[in-house]
């Protein structure tokens, strides 16, 4: 079977990071259970303002939630109305302080998530899902992508038995970690069943931080100090002591005396 890896999540701590930032002891599923909900809602009462991600982070007493949107002024309301009864549900959902951002996507052809859902609702139009597909990829193309790849599943065109279809431009490197590659998913609700669509879109190699080189082990020098006088005389070697004379020498004098008294015997006669 194929071993299928989720992008973002395979690039997690290494060029993206966290959707949730918080941290969490014996209560974790109760904050875990806590952000689905969050995200949840804003999905079905923002369904029309383009929502790609919803980011949260949770202090001692405030949770900020962060929404990335393609239609910024559906979400605000006049003067503010619609995030202030926003505020007013989630403060209800969670049961603490929340503080609510509204971030601007500038390019909604670059983020995969609204790219995805762009597709499923031209399905959900009857529109043909080749179609679809060409020109989405084609306008994603165009904005400056280096890649895009989207696909559909389920019964296309209201075929009895499903099957996948799928359209590529440029290149898409999934196992490249530093490659910065959006993906997004939605699902198309029609009458004959439900469409997957999936969305990959490669922006590029993402800035990494660069790791300092690893200096290469070289070759301890010797020092070799320099000589002094009292140095050299206590390393030089000691004088061989002087070997006992021979036993020849001291015998000599006993002999030349015992052959004096022979020479003058020898003269007197």
């Amino acid at each position: 079977m194929g071993q299928k890896v989720h992008p973002t999540g395979f690039r997690l701590g290494i060029i993206y990071d966290w959707q949730s930032k918080w941290f969490a002891g014996s209560n974790y599923r109760e904050l875990l259970k806590g952000d689905l909900s969050i995200r949840r809602y804003i999905d079905k009462a923002l369904k029309d303002a383009g929502i790609s991600r919803v980011e949260i982070e949770r202090n001692a007493n405030i949770v900020t939630v962060t929404v990335h949107t393609a239609k910024p002024g559906i979400v605000i309301g006049r003067s503010g109305q619609k995030v202030d009864e926003l505020r007013g549900q989630l403060e209800a959902l969670t049961g603490k302080r929340v503080r609510v951002n509204i971030q601007e996507i500038r390019m909604p052809e670059l983020d995969a998530q609204l790219v995805a859902r762009n597709i499923a609702d031209q399905l959900e139009r009857r529109v043909a899902f080749r179609r679809a597909l060409r020109q989405t990829v084609g306008r994603t193309m165009a904005r400056g992508a280096q890649g895009c790849k989207a696909m559909v599943a389920g019964r296309l065109g209201g075929a009895e038995m499903s099957r996948r279809e799928a359209v590529m431009e440029g290149r898409v490197p999934l196992h490249t970690i530093r490659a910065d590659i959006d993906f997004g998913r939605a699902e198309a609700h029609t009458t004959f069943g439900r469409i997957g669509v999936k969305v990959w879109i490669y922006k590029g190699e993402a800035a990494m931080a660069e790791k300092p080189a690893r200096a290469e082990a070289q070759p301890a020098a010797v020092v070799v100090p320099a000589e002094t006088p009292e140095a050299a005389a206590a390393e030089a070697p000691a004088p061989a002591a002087e070997a006992p004379a021979p036993a020849v020498e001291a015998v000599a004098p006993a002999a030349a005396a015992a052959v004096e008294p022979a020479a003058e015997a020898e003269t007197k006669e």
